[in-house]
């Protein structure tokens, strides 16, 4: 029996992690909206056709071997086309790969059964899990492709925007969590905010009397505003490590901020009008203004050579004035 060539078995267990991502994000929201296994039922159920929806075991077994078949498929078609161009697959490229799985599963399933799936999923779910399905899957290609044999705090040390973003994205996060941790404390309702975001998104909330204060409201959000943040230190990173070599992308910056102030306001809008009566637009303002210190405030420790170039240019200007 002829054995798997290296390229081939990497892909294999790349599409195997990125599926199971999926699926677990999956049947971590079902089981926010109290409807265990709903995704998979209401997926395979569209695309056999049936004009209601079977939660059978069979029909859920058939769709599980296609969701990891094709993950597979995926991921052994990337990993044969780097080891041929025998370029190094970078982690970051699993964002484009998940805006490519989220485009897959739209466009694929309006043609294939005529149900909009994305719509029906909802859209912000969909596109969370598969930019964190090809996240995974292509973090495992760049940790596991051909000459590579280091370890994790090697990987650590080395790829600097990488460390850089998890560890901005973290500050962000806690920092916004621990502000609307103490207002809630201060009014008397522990955990409401991350409630309310979570009762709002994954079961439709309309009114604060329709908020859940659940361990499965409040997981689901917390992990919806942890991968937010990262993405969002992510940018950042980039940004700062760019402004090294051309200091005027640190604009970039300021609007990075402006705009992800501008998106979490109009995402709550979106996502129910009565957040930003029950939570405040003020509190949200600060928030995002706390955490936007955190987050630069580290990035600039990190920058020396950004600082040092701003000073020079600062002192040139000072001079010439």
């Amino acid at each position: 029996m002829q054995r798997m060539s290296p390229a081939v078995s990497r892909g294999v267990i790349a599409g195997v992690l990125g599926a199971t991502t999926l699926a677990v994000w999956f049947l971590i929201i079902d089981l926010v909206q109290a409807r265990p296994f709903y995704t998979p039922a209401f997926v395979a159920s569209a695309m056999a056709g049936l004009g209601r929806i079977d939660a059978s075991i069979a029909l859920l077994a058939m769709y599980t071997a296609f969701h990891f078949a094709t993950f597979v498929a995926i991921g052994i078609a990337i990993s044969l086309a780097f080891d041929r161009t025998r370029a190094q697959p970078h982690p970051l490229l699993g964002l484009v790969l998940g805006f490519l799985l989220f485009d897959f599963v739209f466009y694929l399933g309006v043609a294939a059964t005529g149900v909009d799936v994305v719509q029906e999923l909802g859209w912000p779910e969909v596109l969370v899990g598969n930019l964190g399905a090809g996240l995974v899957l292509m973090s495992y290609l760049s940790w596991a492709g051909p000459g590579v044999n280091v370890s994790w705090r090697q990987l650590w040390r080395e790829h600097r925007i990488i460390r850089e973003s998890i560890v901005a994205g973290l500050l962000g996060a806690v920092s916004v969590a621990v502000w609307f941790l103490a207002l809630d404390f201060a009014r008397g309702t522990l955990f409401f905010t991350p409630a309310a975001l979570g009762s709002a998104i994954f079961l439709g909330a309309r009114g604060v009397a329709e908020v859940q204060l659940t361990i499965t409201t409040i997981l689901g959000y917390t992990i919806l505003h942890v991968g937010a943040f990262l993405t969002v230190g992510l940018i950042a990173a980039a940004l700062a490590d760019a402004a090294e070599k051309d200091p005027p992308l640190l604009l970039g910056l300021g609007l990075l901020f402006v705009t992800f102030e501008a998106l979490f306001i109009g995402f709550m809008a979106i996502a129910a009008t009565w957040l930003l009566d029950a939570l405040a637009w003020w509190t949200i303002a600060i928030a995002n203004l706390i955490a936007a210190a955190a987050m630069g405030a580290y990035l600039w420790h990190e920058h020396p050579v950004l600082r040092e170039e701003l000073s020079h240019d600062l002192e040139e200007e000072l001079v010439q004035s």
